[in-house]
């Protein structure tokens, strides 16, 4: 939480464009699941969306005490080297133009992370990671994504003295929609979250003040907001020591 003798720590949350209809207008605009800055608003932080399209380099992020990367969807495959597999979704490269340039920012300053599900794989191919573009060629199954707007349940295990570990206890049952997953782990990731079927949910760079990565959508349980309280409360003490 938030100290209660500061402002709220400002967290930025990434979005992205979609063709939308409000009042007589449609258009594409920048948007985001609510969940997210319900989620950060009830740790005491303050939510900031941040569109796709923009300058985000170190300087210009600085103004930031945290960020999240947000679900979405499949990173062009292209960026890890690989050509698209025939469930690869269509390429977003405005978003991942944006979202790579702001991960690279965020670890230049240590800004605190949290990374979410797409965030997760933006992290990890931004370090040099690659990703399994369809996991149920080889888990056998649909587990992590039963249905199109269905979200799985699955067990994680969270390493020994890890920072999840500290955060979420020994296991714990998260909410899962995707059909990609990480491959070979980037440069300075710890794989400290893993599925009973070796699929990697969860990772952290031990050398970063927080820099956390879930497969999972901790957004989409409004009971528990520890991950979200973890990333505040890190981006609190960031704000207090600047």
């Amino acid at each position: 939480m938030a100290s209660s003798d500061s402002k709220p720590p400002v967290i930025g949350i990434t979005t992205y464009l979609e063709h939308s209809t409000f009042g007589i207008w449609e258009t594409e605009a920048a948007v985001l699941h609510r969940a997210y800055v319900e989620s950060v608003r009830a740790v005491g932080g303050n939510a900031v969306l941040l569109p796709p399209i923009g300058d985000w380099r170190a300087e210009t992020v600085d103004w930031l005490d945290g960020l999240v990367l947000s679900g979405g969807a499949d990173i062009d495959p292209a960026r890890y080297g690989q050509i698209p597999h025939p469930t690869t979704g269509t390429p977003q490269p405005m978003r991942d133009d944006a979202e790579f340039a702001l991960t690279e920012a965020a670890l230049a300053i240590d800004l605190p992370l949290l990374a979410v599900c797409r965030g997760m794989q933006v992290l990890n191919v931004v370090l040099g990671g690659t990703l399994h573009q369809h996991t149920p060629e080889r888990t056998g199954t649909n587990d992590h994504q039963p249905e199109v707007a269905m979200y799985g349940k699955t067990e994680v295990a969270l390493a020994p003295g890890s920072r999840l570990e500290s955060i979420l206890g020994k296991r714990v049952q998260v909410a899962c929609h995707h059909h990609q997953s990480l491959d070979r782990v980037g440069a300075g990731i710890a794989v400290t979250a893993t599925a009973a079927d070796g699929t990697v949910e969860g990772i952290e760079l031990p050398a970063s003040r927080f820099a956390v990565g879930v497969q999972s959508h901790p957004e989409q349980n409004a009971d528990d907001t520890r991950l979200f309280a973890a990333l505040v409360k890190a981006a609190d003490r960031r704000r207090a020591e600047r």
